[in-house]
């Protein structure tokens, strides 16, 4: 058997033909790739999918010099190496901006970088190897030539003169700045009877999905169509961008997203190797697999929260809100993430500060600059923490100084529940809230004597507890207010397609996707109550370009309000069209039927008629017994879009109860209460664990997660042996309640409740912390509030 290598017959794996991959072909005298050679023999067999692994960059800022690729190549198993070059052949790159976001301007970026690289942790190169494991071996041979250049990761300097300017061609780190201002700020500061300040942090954290990022991408040539397995939330926003960007007719891309293990909204962007490995489908005409390993999610998953605030407030002598007067200053990394843009957080905070409250003069400003460090971007509850713990900060500040209980100052300036429809000084318009409600609702969980009495009592024994109250609005349901004003192929709207097959059971298909919150459960649960049927006999299906209606699928607590609506208005309109060809059948008036647990029955008197599945057998074997005009198409699609408000608000309150030990600095949990009004509630078991774990990620927020780097921009926390998550044994008690106040932009009435405990229990923990060391003259506003921070705030270290 003679040895040749692919270039001396002019072959090379990607030049065979689709059909020949993945099987054994006899073909006499035929070569056959092994280890990266090519042998003669009378079969080829080839890897029918092929793995990625990325060089990433060791610094935060280099510029990328020779790529010296010879001995990767020769790693057995390996097929190809790929450069920023080879991709941009046929991957055009993207820019993050949106239109409505006035002066935004942010770097082209590829899927792997050209010249410099920004971040460490940024993919540079990329081996594609039969298995991960040499796609691994091929990287760790790559020989690449790097020139540090100087990083600029402190954003409080960014824009200062002599900063580093990441991207010369935008002329400065400025990525966004806007600024909300109503009344007369500075008039209300001056007559303000009280005047409380503060400087709040919030430390950049991430997502820590159980599932990681993942894709397989298969290009095939014959018909010119991409498939693409994902791990994402959005997959006809993906769909759009893998047309766009490999130069592709969207109908030939289809991307399929299955159930996901977690997103938390980090599995809603566009992510450089994720594109990478579709273009290199592309390029082989095969399928690539790539999977995020822990190291990499930490380097490479957005990040999101790295904020600085310097935040005032003013109260007259009854402790009457006056003004706020807010500057917000965060980092987003070197790029704004496409094609949501890293702007939209900072964008929240001026659009929430203040949110719960009735008062007249405002001003905030964010200021969006660039670093180097790895993107941050949109994380569950976006902007919504980090406001409510600024203005629940502020106004247990200004409780403090008036002498007055946290709970009264909150009662008198809380925003009356029937004061709506009412627009906030920000502009952010309120269809109708339940603070007041709420509020009586919380207390009536809490024991709040019982607990300022063992307050007090502790404190005699040296013990400090503290008792935290955090008000709060959060976003669902957006419109196109939120990114089709900007120009972004995003979805505002959902769809979903119910039909009845012959057997009498249902099967739905919607454009929301399951992220592990539960939505196809819900979605059976309002088919069901929508055709008539019991909940076992309907079938989901989502997360399927080409199977389900066009949606903007899941982010922003958008499931139950926008994909369940739709969901209700399909399966009431196929209800209607079943009870039609009922009546026919049966010579009743189909006004005079009803339809219960899958019977045709009178209305009446509940009476049954007939079966569904008796139905459905005459519709589709015997149609010919029935009228020539009657419409036979059991099957009903309807798509739902909000149009009178940009957003249904929600809101709600939280308690924490916590207990500070100022030796040692540790925070303990000892018991968390929410009350949330997400309107409608459809299922109480799965709205009342989306608010469980929201406040479990805000715990994590509060006192654990913490994306550190050094002055250098190398990130520290790259495992979770570093980066702490809270665990079972750091969990309090939780406790939740309700109030129901149904948007009336839909018959469903239901809003979003996904993100309610992630943006209040970071300020809710704050006060209580502060409240627990008040008697010590000690405070914190930085998150997370660490043992280290606690500490130096009680003067025990320097």
């Amino acid at each position: 058997m003679n040895e040749i290598t692919p270039a001396s017959i002019g072959l090379s794996r990607e030049d065979l033909p689709n059909s020949y991959i993945g099987r054994s072909v006899p073909r006499p005298n035929a070569p056959k790739l092994v280890q990266g050679r090519a042998t003669y023999t009378d079969d080829v067999v080839l890897p029918r999918m092929v793995h990625a692994a990325f060089l990433r960059s060791p610094h935060a800022h280099a510029r990328i010099g020779a790529i010296d690729s010879s001995a990767a190549e020769a790693v057995p198993g390996v097929i190809r190496v790929f450069t920023g070059a080879d991709l941009a052949k046929v991957c055009d790159p993207w820019v993050a901006t949106l239109d409505h976001l006035k002066g935004m301007k942010s770097a082209p970026q590829h899927p792997l970088p050209l010249t410099r690289a920004t971040w460490q942790g940024e993919p540079i190169v990329a081996v594609v190897a039969e298995s991960r494991a040499a796609a691994e071996d091929g990287v760790a041979a790559l020989r690449v030539e790097f020139e540090p250049l100087p990083a600029q990761t402190d954003m409080e300097t960014a824009l200062e003169p002599g900063a580093v300017v990441i991207h010369p061609e935008l002329g400065d780190n400025l990525v966004f700045t806007r600024t909300a201002e109503t009344g007369d700020v500075a008039g209300a500061f001056a007559a303000a009877h009280k005047v409380v300040e503060a400087r709040f942090v919030t430390g950049r954290h991430t997502g820590v999905t159980l599932e990681p990022r993942s894709i397989i991408a298969d290009y095939n040539r014959a018909d010119g169509t991409l498939t693409v397995h994902h791990s994402t939330q959005a997959p006809h926003m993906m769909q759009g961008v893998f047309a766009k960007h490999l130069r592709m007719e969207e109908g030939d891309v289809r991307v399929i997203c299955k159930d996901v293990g977690g997103s938390f909204g980090i599995k809603v962007h566009v992510y450089p190797d994720e594109v990478a490995v579709a273009a290199m489908a592309r390029i082989l005409g095969r399928p690539v697999k790539f999977i995020a390993d822990r190291f990499e999610a930490f380097a490479s998953d957005i990040h999101a929260r790295d904020h600085r605030i310097k935040a005032r407030l003013a109260v007259d002598t009854e402790g009457k809100v006056l003004a706020f007067d807010v500057d917000d200053l965060t980092g987003i990394g070197p790029y704004s993430v496409y094609p949501r843009t890293s702007a939209i957080e900072g964008n929240q905070v001026v659009n929430l500060c203040g949110g719960p409250y009735d008062f007249k003069h405002y001003r905030c400003t964010t200021t969006v600059v660039l670093q180097n460090k790895a993107p941050t971007c949109q994380y569950r509850a976006v902007g919504h923490p980090i406001a409510t713990a600024v203005t629940e900060g502020l106004m247990d500040l200004a409780a403090e100084a008036l002498g007055m209980d946290p709970i009264e100052i909150r009662r008198r300036n809380l925003i009356r529940d029937d004061a709506y429809p009412y627009t906030s000084p920000p502009g952010m318009r309120f269809e109708g809230l339940s603070h007041h409600a709420s509020l009586d609702k919380l207390l009536e969980m809490v024991p709040v004597a019982e607990i300022r009495a063992d307050q007090e009592e502790a404190r005699q024994r040296g013990v400090y507890r503290g008792l935290g109250f955090a008000a709060f609005i959060e976003l669902t349901n957006p419109s196109p207010f939120m990114y089709g004003i900007g120009g972004a192929r995003i979805s505002a709207q959902d769809g979903c397609t119910v039909r009845m097959d012959p057997d009498g059971s249902i099967v739905a298909s919607s454009g929301v996707t399951e992220q592990g919150q539960g939505t196809e459960a819900i979605l059976a649960q309002i088919v069901a109550h929508g055709v008539g049927v019991p909940v076992n006999r309907v079938k989901i299906i989502t997360g399927d370009t080409q199977t389900t209606p066009y949606g903007g699928g899941t982010w922003a607590c958008r499931g139950a309000g926008i994909g369940g609506e739709a969901a209700l208005q399909s399966a009431i309109a196929l209800k209607q069209q079943i009870l039609e060809v009922a009546g026919a059948m049966l010579q009743a008036a189909p006004e005079s039927l009803d339809i219960a647990m899958g019977h045709v029955t009178d209305k009446a008197t509940g009476a049954e008629r007939m079966t569904l599945h008796e139905l459905g057998r005459i519709v589709y074997f015997r149609g010919d017994t029935l009228p020539k005009d009657l419409q036979r198409e059991l099957v009903q699609t309807r798509h739902f879009i909000t149009k009178d408000y940009p957003f249904a608000f929600t809101n709600g309150i939280q308690a924490s109860w916590v207990e500070v030990d100022p030796a040692t600095g540790m925070v303990r949990l000892l018991e968390h209460w929410c009350v949330e009004d997400c309107g409608r509630v459809v299922n109480p078991m799965l709205v009342d664990e989306q608010v469980r774990g929201g406040i479990v990620q805000g715990i994590g927020g509060a006192l654990y997660e913490h994306c550190v780097y050094d002055a250098d921009g190398n990130l520290l926390t790259t495992t979770l042996a570093d980066y702490l998550v809270p665990m079972s044994a750091e969990m309090p008690e939780m406790h939740v309640g309700h109030v129901e106040t149904p948007t009336k932009e839909s018959l469903l009435g239901a809003k979003g409740a996904g993100e309610a405990g992630t943006a209040g229990a970071p300020g809710a923990i704050m006060n209580a912390i502060n409240d627990a060391l008040r008697p010590l003259n000690a405070r914190v506003h930085e998150q997370p509030f660490t043992p280290e921070r606690i500490l130096r705030a009680l003067g025990a270290i320097a």
